[in-house]
């Protein structure tokens, strides 16, 4: 089972030898066997890969992220071919029912709230009663925009109330960098079930290639959010990626087993995935969102 999150930093040449990751840099040669690496992240725009790895990578269903000048991700390696039935799945994602799509959606807006108001707990802020009264008051496809009024109150308590999104500060930088690994895991996770990230639940912006990913990473924001508070960083960079990244060997609770955060991101989809086709919300297993 493939567990390790390799990430290359230095201007290296990457290749395939005998089933073997071997990236090169001036001072060393490292080996990784493929079959262990979960997520392999390059930071550097100086460095070059060969098509053979590429192609093994894809095969063995790695999750690689390549990123900027400025060491932030811009690009993942998807599949074509994540499943050998993706052309029914996608047919079948086509026609998704309305109502059961909507009726997941209400259960993802649920979840988040509740994780963003344990994350206030966690830090001891008086608004997550505040965010508590909105999953009360959450309405079917959560018409009201309950999520909307959370995200204001939540950032707001968590990081002041001259915080904003559009902020350009270290904050920002690591919770965008953060948000941005999650999303490339579901990624990966929808295209391995056979699915199209394209197709949303909630979301359907056309000029977004990953509407599925981004609904069903809503509940799990929060797990950068919290890592982020903790550290308030002042700066963003490369010690601050590293501690964003530990929260991919990070254990939770789900379905009554403890699970790195790639397992329970893979456990998660695929309920979700689930309860839209069968139209049973029950089937859906969120993780458990500690103190």
């Amino acid at each position: 089972m493939s567990w390790r999150t390799v990430v290359v930093t230095k201007p290296s040449k990457l290749d395939l030898r005998l089933g073997y990751l071997v990236v090169r840099d001036s001072e060393s040669t490292v080996r990784v066997h493929i079959n262990e690496i979960s997520v392999l992240i390059i930071e550097t725009t100086q460095s070059s890969i060969t098509t053979a790895l590429i192609s093994e990578l894809v095969k063995q269903k790695v999750n690689v992220i390549f990123c900027d000048e400025k060491e932030n991700p811009v690009a993942s390696l998807i599949s074509e071919y994540g499943s050998y039935d993706t052309s029914l799945k996608l047919r079948i994602q086509i026609n998704w029912i309305c109502n059961n799509k909507q009726s997941v959606w209400t259960n993802i807006v649920n979840e988040k709230i509740k994780n963003q108001a344990l994350n206030l707990e966690y830090f001891n802020l008086p608004e997550s009663e505040k965010l508590y009264e909105y999953m009360e008051q959450l309405e079917f496809n959560d018409e009201s925009n309950r999520e909307g009024h959370a995200a204001k109150v939540y950032f707001n308590s968590l990081f002041g109330k001259s915080f904003s999104r559009s902020d350009e500060c270290p904050i920002n930088a690591m919770l965008n960098y953060g948000y941005s690994i999650i999303l490339s895991c579901f990624n990966r996770e929808v295209v391995t079930c056979g699915y199209s990230t394209k197709l949303g639940i909630f979301h359907d912006n056309m000029y977004n290639n990953f509407n599925l990913s981004c609904d069903l990473m809503e509940p799990f924001r929060p797990i950068v959010d919290r890592i982020v508070k903790k550290l308030n960083p002042t700066k963003f960079e490369h010690e601050e990626k590293i501690e964003v990244l530990s929260i991919l060997s990070k254990e939770f609770l789900i379905d009554d087993r403890r699970q790195t955060l790639l397992n329970t991101i893979k456990i998660y989809t695929k309920s979700v995935l689930e309860a839209i086709e069968t139209g049973d919300m029950s089937v859906i297993k969120f993780y458990k969102y500690e103190l």
